[in-house]
């Protein structure tokens, strides 16, 4: 493969896993903040904020599968 093609993959699975990092901090900070408050009015609700803070961790782990997928494109 040319150098050139090689950088772009290696640019695009960095991307891919950036992407979903900054998408999931955002989202795990309105979710953290939203379920303080919830639990502060209301203790029982302590599972439902940690399942709500563990979903958008799958858009990381797709980051990772396709920056794996790239990479696997460059041997």
């Amino acid at each position: 493969m040319a150098g050139l093609e090689t950088g772009l993959i290696a640019v695009g699975a960095g991307l891919a896993v950036l992407g979903g990092a900054v998408g999931t901090g955002y989202a795990q900070g309105n979710i953290g903040s939203a379920g303080m408050g919830l639990l502060a009015e209301r203790e029982s609700a302590f599972g439902q904020v940690i399942i709500l803070l563990a979903l958008p961790e799958t858009i990381v782990l797709l980051g990772f599968i396709i920056a794996f997928l790239l990479i696997g494109n460059l041997g």
